[in-house]
């Protein structure tokens, strides 16, 4: 058996574990990020390896930061939630504790972690994933690899424009599915239908305190599953801008299987029934010929950490 470290940066946590070669983690610790701080960033990683390194035969450490690797997977060249520009993390990180490492983009370790341990298992050729947090990641795995691209900054799949003029994407263009199918826009469409028929949406709005723009994606889950139909329809509008995204996917890339992950997919039939009917609908025209199916990533929080892991593995 095998032993590698897996380590998870968040603009929030560090999250590190030990994880043997079936995906198991055996061991886990966590550090608060302090974003703002290069080096101690840096540090934290440090300590958190380390410590899980102690006492034990660790053959190699897989990074997933939230932010654009290089192709090399060596250098973070820029974190929208750290202050990493340009940051040589493999390399400081690999001479602090003597093991090999590897860095990679969070969303594509999640990625990688369902492809092999959870949602795409059976999967021996091909998965797209959709991550739906804050904004829309995303992983894409073609030939049993990850694709990363010539730079190493592909598949950022919450970046494809869907609605052209659409609404301000933080990246600078307008329309992104980010924009239509992640937890702030079924935030934002929630809080738009309690501002204009507060009458349809009096459950939300208990949650809220009677102010829609308290209004927050934990309650919209809440007052959706107790039979709000503002925040029902809510859910219908991100699962169907998200059906036709997937749908593209096949469209494009016909993968064994498409996955949909992120904090979103907890509220479970709300969100998935109208994003499978709507990519159905999207894919009438493709008559009797097959196509993914569409399930919800299984690994949780533990995505990143076991997908780092593995991937140090194959280095």
């Amino acid at each position: 058996m095998t032993l590698t470290i897996g380590v998870d940066v968040g603009g929030t946590k560090v999250a590190a574990g030990v994880v043997d070669d079936t995906g198991t983690v055996l061991v886990q610790t966590r550090r608060d990020t302090p974003a703002e701080d290069v080096g101690k960033t840096r540090d934290v990683i440090i300590e958190v390896v380390q410590e899980l390194a102690a006492g034990r035969s660790i053959e190699a450490v897989g990074i997933g930061a939230a932010g654009w690797i290089d192709a090399g997977r060596s250098t973070v060249l820029f974190a929208p939630n750290l202050a990493w520009r340009d940051e040589p993390l493999r390399e400081y990180v690999s001479a602090a504790t003597g093991l090999p490492v590897i860095v990679e983009n969070d969303a594509n370790v999640a990625a990688w972690a369902e492809f092999r341990y959870g949602a795409a298992r059976d999967a021996d050729d091909s998965m797209v994933m959709f991550t739906i947090g804050t904004g829309v990641g995303g992983g894409i795995v073609l030939g049993g690899r990850l694709l990363r691209g010539a730079n190493g900054v592909a598949a950022e799949l919450g970046h494809m424009m869907t609605v052209p003029d659409g609404h301000l994407c933080g990246c600078g263009r307008l329309g992104c599915i980010e924009q239509y199918a992640s937890g702030s826009a079924l935030v934002r469409f929630a809080r738009a239908a309690a501002r204009q028929e507060p009458h349809r949406a009096t459950g939300l709005l208990d949650l809220a305190g009677g102010d829609a723009e308290a209004i927050t994606g934990r309650m919209v889950t809440a007052a959706a599953q107790g039979g709000d139909t503002v925040s029902a329809e809510a859910f219908a509008q991100v699962g169907r801008w998200l059906g036709t995204s997937l749908a593209d996917m096949a469209q494009i890339l016909d993968p064994q299987v498409l996955v949909v992950g992120g904090g979103v997919v907890d509220a479970g039939d709300l969100l998935m029934g109208p994003t499978r009917r709507s990519f159905t609908d999207a894919l009438a025209q493709r008559g009797r010929l097959p196509v993914a199916e569409i399930r919800p990533a299984e690994l949780g929080n533990t995505a990143g950490v076991i997908g780092a892991a593995d991937l140090a593995r194959r280095i």
